[in-house]
C-alpha cells in the first residue's frame, strides 16, 4: 500500500508549531516520539502535545534529542534568541510557510556587524537557487522541505 504524502501546515512561528510541522512531514506520531524520548503510560503522547501546543517548552537536550528523533537542523526547531545569523536565517525559512513566495532583499542594507550580514547575503544566495530549482519543477516540494529543515552553515570562520 502506498502512503499518502500530506503536506504539513505551519501554525505560527512558535517552537511548538514547528516541531509539530517537522513531526508531520516525517509522518511520525506524537506517541512514536514521546515514546522514544523515554515517556511511558497511557498518556505518553501528552509530552509532545505540550511541546507542540507550546504549554511547555523542551529544554536544550530535550529538543536536540527530538531533532535527532526526527532528523532534522537542531537550529530549526530551537528557541531562537538571534545573536547568532542561524536563528534570523531559520526565521526566514519558516516564514516563508507562512507567507509563500515572499521576497527577502538585503542590497540596501548597512550594519555595523558586516560579518553577519555577509553569511546572510551567502545564505539567501543558496535560498535563491534552491527556489528557482523548485519554481522550475527540477525538485518536488519534500526535497524542498528536506533543505530547510536540514539546513546548516557548515564549516565557515568565525
Amino acid at each position: 500500500m502506498k502512503l499518502m504524502y500530506s503536506r504539513p501546515i505551519l501554525r505560527d512561528l512558535s517552537q511548538g508549531s514547528r516541531i509539530a510541522f517537522v513531526r508531520q512531514f516525517r509522518s511520525k506520531t506524537q506517541d512514536e516520539i514521546s515514546g522514544l524520548l523515554g515517556a511511558t503510560g497511557d498518556n505518553r503522547r501528552r509530552t509532545m502535545t505540550r511541546y507542540e501546543k507550546g504549554d511547555r517548552n523542551p529544554n536544550i537536550s530535550r529538543t536536540k534529542k527530538i531533532a535527532e528523533l526526527l532528523n532534522v537542523s537542531y537550529e530549526a526547531i530551537k528557541q531562537y534568541n538571534y545573536k547568532e545569523p542561524i536563528d534570523l536565517i531559520y526565521t526566514l525559512l519558516w516564514l516563508e510557510e507562512l507567507i509563500p513566495n515572499y521576497h527577502f532583499d538585503l542590497s540596501e542594507v548597512s550594519t555595523g556587524d558586516e560579518t553577519f550580514l555577509s553569511i546572510l547575503n551567502t545564505f539567501i544566495g543558496e535560498w535563491d537557487k534552491i527556489r528557482k530549482r523548485r519554481k522550475r519543477r527540477e525538485i518536488k516540494y519534500s526535497d524542498y522541505i528536506e533543505w530547510k529543515i536540514t539546513y546548516s552553515l557548515g564549516d565557515r570562520d568565525e
